[in-house]
């Protein structure tokens, strides 16, 4: 996944924020912490209109009532602002309380544990995707097809992120690798409660790594494969929330 490059001065900037946030987190203060940072680092833009509860809650793997209330509670702190009428919804506020988006930022103690899994999940991937080389089957392959065509088309970061998580979990099925393949989707549930919502140009460009890894296996090109996912996950390590934070997004 890949960023703006205007996310580096915003992510120097969160670099001088003590941070002194809860390890373990409320589903409520998650999704709070997950938007108010992409707002933060210039993700999210003033006056972006979100999308409703529902994608919100299915995009970011939580309930509808969680993201109801996290919203409502961004609003009332100035973050986001809601409209009604016609062309109504929740849109980010034109000047988002600083304050209010530092005070969200995540733990270092959370940094660490994210880059942990990141890792955890490298080790996952390549060894599903190695299996799913040699044995994923032709109409799970028209499938992972099919996904990587909705994502391209995809018109939010809500909806390219469900898109997303079915992708990886048909790669995982598709290598037979039965309980190892608990073991990966454990982890890769971790991880994405740490994703953050991106612009859909930069979820578009990570798409491409999913479009060259359909075409190796099909190939049963394993090792192409195998570094096609070692790189889409060791990305993470520089895009997710805690690289930005790092000063290194870009």
């Amino acid at each position: 996944m890949t960023t703006e490059s205007g996310a580096g001065e915003d992510a120097s900037a969160i670099e001088d924020v003590a941070l002194t946030g809860l390890d373990r987190r409320s589903a409520i203060d998650a999704v709070r912490l997950r938007i108010g940072t992409a707002i933060f680092l210039g993700l999210l833009k003033p006056g972006e209109r979100l999308p409703d509860k529902d994608e919100v809650a299915l995009g970011l793997s939580v309930s509808s009532i969680t993201a109801r209330r996290a919203l409502t509670s961004l609003a009332d702190e100035g973050v986001v602002v809601r409209r009604r009428g016609r062309n109504g919804g929740t849109f980010v506020a034109d000047d988002p309380p600083r304050d209010i988006l530092q005070a969200l930022a995540a733990s270092p103690a959370e940094f660490s544990r994210v880059h942990r899994l990141v890792d955890r999940r490298l080790l996952g991937e390549c060894a599903v995707t190695h299996f799913a080389a040699l044995n994923i089957s032709p109409g799970q392959l028209d499938q992972l097809e099919a996904l990587t065509a909705r994502m391209a088309a995809a018109e939010s970061w809500s909806e390219y992120h469900q898109l997303d998580e079915e992708f990886h979990k048909l790669v995982a099925q598709g290598s037979c690798l039965a309980g190892a393949v608990d073991a990966y989707f454990e982890v890769l549930m971790e991880l994405y409660e740490y994703f953050i919502p991106y612009p859909i140009g930069s979820l578009h460009e990570s798409n491409q790594d999913h479009i060259q890894l359909v075409a190796a296996l099909r190939g049963r090109q394993v090792r192409a494969a195998v570094e096609v996912s070692r790189r889409h996950v060791d990305t993470l390590h520089k895009t997710m929330f805690m690289g930005l934070v790092d000063g290194v997004g870009g």
